[in-house]
C-alpha cells in the first residue's frame, strides 16, 4: 500500500443537532483542508442495528435521541497528521472553537495504515 493514512471517528450526535453538526463538518473540513487533508467523510447513522454485545449505541453510549455519525479523514501519510493536529494544538484560535453539538467526551478517534484499498487492487 502507499503512505496514505486514515482517522476514523465514531461518535453520538442528538437528532435535534444534526443541521448544527452539519454545518461543523463543513467547518471542520475547512480546517483539515488547509493542514493538508486529502478528503473528509461525514455519515450520518441510517440502518444502525442494535447488537447483541457490542454496537455503536453502546460504543458511544449513546442516549435515547440520539444518532451514530461516523466519518473518517484521509491523509497523504501519518507525518502530514502528525503535523496538522501538532499545528491545531498550537494555533490559539482553535482554542476558542465553539460548543460542539454532541458531547466530544464519548467520541472514539484512532488513526488507521490501509492494507487494502480497492481503488488501488489490481
Amino acid at each position: 500500500m502507499g503512505s496514505a493514512y486514515y482517522q476514523g471517528f465514531v461518535l453520538a450526535v442528538p437528532d435535534a443537532n444534526k443541521e448544527a453538526y452539519t454545518a461543523m463538518t463543513h467547518t471542520g473540513w475547512e480546517i483539515f483542508g488547509q493542514r493538508g487533508a486529502l478528503g473528509v467523510v461525514e455519515a450520518w447513522g441510517e440502518d444502525v442495528p442494535r447488537g447483541k454485545r457490542t454496537d455503536f449505541f453502546r460504543a458511544t453510549k449513546a442516549v435515547d435521541g440520539e444518532v451514530p455519525a461516523f466519518s473518517w479523514i484521509a491523509w497523504p501519510d501519518r507525518a502530514t497528521c502528525d503535523q496538522a493536529e501538532q499545528a491545531m494544538q498550537d494555533d490559539p484560535a482553535m482554542q476558542d472553537m465553539p460548543e460542539m453539538p454532541f458531547d466530544g467526551r464519548r467520541m472514539m478517534w484512532a488513526g488507521f495504515e490501509p492494507i487494502f484499498d480497492s481503488a488501488t487492487a489490481s
